[in-house]
């Protein structure tokens, strides 16, 4: 039984959680598909994850996350903590500041990273290397979901500890 079933509940009944066969990020495929945007699109669920990530999180300065699947937690749960918060581009913009993240923190801040679904860690990895880059620290990773195939052990390599609301095994074994 999942450790949070409020969170199982609110994560399944909206259908972000679907079983058939699909293709991941990573190219593999599964029979079981996490797409927690279709959670965030609705505010109160939206606020339901952002509390249970903002308690979460730890004590850090800011908080950032990926585009576009972050990005509303990242947002909603730094209202509800009341930090600053930066957002993550998949790749750098061809004009402007062609930075990869949009928003201002010193160097050294404290960061904690949200991320919806982490399954390998591989954008998770690149989304520290990019803060790391900027001269911040990332102190640990949230993650509304993580499907166990990898992350938590790349992430640790990585000297950043990943937390999640839920596993896939937990949504798995749902009643």
């Amino acid at each position: 039984m999942s450790r949070d079933a409020e969170l199982a509940e609110l994560l399944t009944s909206c259908g972000a959680v679907r079983f058939g066969t699909f293709t991941l990020a990573s190219g593999a495929t599964s029979d079981i598909y996490v797409d927690v945007k279709k959670a965030w699109t609705d505010p109160a669920r939206l606020v339901a994850i952002a509390t249970r990530l903002a308690a979460r999180v730890g004590p850090v300065d800011a908080l950032a996350g990926m585009e576009l699947g972050a990005v509303p937690l990242v947002v909603a749960t730094a209202i509800a903590r009341g930090l600053p918060y930066v957002v993550i581009r998949k790749a750098a913009k061809e004009h402007g500041t062609r930075r990869r993240y949009e928003g201002e923190l010193p160097p050294g801040s404290h960061v904690g990273l949200i991320e919806d679904v982490t399954t390998t860690g591989g954008s998770v990895a690149a989304s520290i290397a990019i803060l790391r880059e900027a001269g911040l620290v990332v102190d640990r990773v949230v993650a509304v979901v993580d499907r166990e195939e990898g992350a938590a052990a790349r992430l640790e390599a990585l000297g950043v500890p990943l937390e999640a609301l839920a596993t896939l095994g937990e949504l798995r074994s749902r009643p």
